[in-house]
């Protein structure tokens, strides 16, 4: 049997953690590690107590949301009410950060950057990173850790079922075909 990755792992974390995300403009996690452990844990979303984007929708002021904390900030602030050190850690993100989190993670000592997908990438921002000598390394997470479009995959094969049974493919084969489509989109047979 074949490990994943400790890159693959801790963007699989990331990943996870976006879910918890209340921003309806963009779901962001990151996972800051140190010797190859996690220390902390953040998503984007709004103030502990506050009213969420999802809820309310996005407070817009020039184009940001003012409502969400990013998920690197998140990340940090956790680490900061816990006690817990981040000089010398890694942070995996699944979108490149913003300039003011590249700032935050260059203040706050992570040493390097690992993001899975590009996002606005600010060439000041790997300027700052590169003076403060911080690595910075895109790696994708490899979607069959963790299928972050189950929801549209099981849509499109209901709708191709759909189409199958329209057109008249004879009921007992598309029986059978969605009896192979639960099988490979739930987790009970």
């Amino acid at each position: 049997m074949d490990r994943i990755s400790w890159d693959q792992y801790f963007m699989a974390q990331s990943h996870l953690l976006a879910l918890r995300s209340t921003c309806t403009r963009l779901m962001v996690g990151a996972t800051i590690v140190r010797d190859k452990r996690m220390i902390a844990g953040g998503y984007n979303g709004s103030i502990s107590g506050g009213k969420h984007c999802i809820d309310d929708g996005c407070y817009l002021i020039d184009d940001h949301c003012a409502r969400t904390v990013h998920a690197e900030i998140n990340a940090i602030l956790q680490c900061a009410k816990f006690g817990v050190p981040t000089e010398g850690a890694e942070i995996y993100v699944t979108h490149f950060p913003c300039l003011n989190c590249c700032k935050s993670l260059i203040q706050a000592g992570i040493k390097k950057v690992i993001y899975a997908k590009e996002y606005k990438n600010h060439p000041f921002a790997l300027e700052m990173f590169e003076q403060s000598g911080v690595e910075v390394e895109q790696v994708e997470l490899e979607e069959m850790i963790l299928d972050v479009n189950s929801k549209e995959k099981l849509t499109f094969a209901a709708n191709l079922l759909n189409k199958l049974e329209e057109n008249g493919v004879e009921s007992t084969e598309v029986e059978k075909l969605k009896d192979q489509a639960n099988k490979l989109f739930t987790a009970t047979p």
